[in-house]
């Protein structure tokens, strides 16, 4: 019984057997390719020494599991620099939920989950060794335009019935939600579809995300090297490389999910797509100057002269490492 894992050539190759594979199940159902030309799911799940059942199987949410990650959303949107130390002592204070750092581990990763704060080393043991990583290029960078830096990343979504994930792709300058999507599970899919419906309006000079699995594989970044566009990656958990989507999902959480309490997936998703409209074309900003993020997005990318002002008269973001970060009290975004 052999390990697969893809080849440079799109293909399945093998790699050594299955006693001697350090991949976890969980890593390997990941490999499974869905639409793979020549070699069946079946035949991929033999070759990768899990059984095909458990590709489809989804179990059943344990009731108490989902009480104890709704606790967790709640402090972590609340308190995103919270590690599974503090996040531990958090439960027990406020919630009554006594819980081993280990378990707390656990479901942090679950949710997609890590704190927020400056590394010198980024630190990337959960994203894929297999697949390529790009370097960051927006330190420094002043962002004077719409389009010229999206980012993206992946929250998790709390549902009576379970739990979701949400992905959304953010202009950075204009903070308008470019395309969202929501899926059941972490698998690269939705994050493709969420691309390609972006990419069907626009295409940035730069696309920012972590080094998730989603965003390091072939089949996303293929998408953004065909183009010009060039690829941004961050080390996960660095403070202040995602900043704008962190605030896009406290925004979303406490003024959308957590008033609106959804069953299930698809009222998530009707839902969410009353509210990304009403936020974008509705919900005015301060620091857009009481614009909303529409107003900034589509009037100057029609007039592109025309310089919208940030609230305090500033008219250009610039990121910042996290070493000048530490020395300043207040932030304008």
């Amino acid at each position: 019984m052999n390990c697969i894992v893809p080849s440079d050539r799109e293909t399945l190759s093998s790699a050594g057997s299955k006693k001697n594979c350090t991949l976890s199940h969980e890593k390997r159902k990941e490999l499974i390719v869905r639409n793979h030309a020549d070699i069946s799911i079946a035949r991929q799940a033999d070759l990768l020494g899990i059984s095909r059942a458990s590709i489809y199987y989804a179990p059943l949410p344990d009731p108490e599991e989902i009480r104890i990650t709704r606790a967790i959303d709640e402090l972590f949107t609340q308190y995103p620099f919270y590690g599974s130390r503090r996040m531990k002592g958090a439960l027990a204070d406020d919630y009554g939920i006594h819980i081993g750092r280990h378990q707390t581990r656990r479901l942090m990763r679950l949710m997609s989950l890590e704190a927020i704060y400056p590394r010198e080393k980024p630190q990337t043991s959960i994203s894929e060794p297999l697949h390529k990583k790009y370097p960051y290029l927006l330190r420094g960078l002043p962002i004077i335009h719409p389009n010229q830096v999206w980012g993206t990343d992946i929250t998790y979504l709390r549902l009576e019935e379970g739990w979701a994930y949400l992905v959304a792709i953010l202009d950075w300058y204009s903070r308008y939600v470019i395309a969202w999507e929501v899926s059941r599970t972490l698998e690269s899919d939705f994050c493709i579809k969420a691309l390609n419906r972006a990419l069907q309006k626009e295409s940035p000079e730069i696309f920012n995300s972590d080094q998730g699995t989603q965003f390091t594989s072939r089949d996303f970044t293929g998408i953004l090297s065909a183009g010009k566009t060039k690829i941004s990656m961050d080390g996960r958990g660095r403070c202040m490389d995602n900043i704008f989507t962190e605030r896009l999902w406290r925004t979303v959480k406490y003024e959308n999910v957590y008033l609106k309490s959804y069953r299930n997936i698809e009222e998530a998703k009707a839902g969410l797509s009353e509210y990304f409209q009403f936020y974008n074309h509705k919900r005015r900003h301060q620091s857009l100057n009481y614009q909303t993020p529409a107003d900034v997005y589509l009037n100057q990318r029609s007039n592109p002269r025309q310089k919208p002002k940030h609230s305090g008269g500033q008219e250009t973001l610039t990121i910042f490492s996290p070493q000048i970060l530490s020395n300043l009290s207040t932030i304008a975004v």
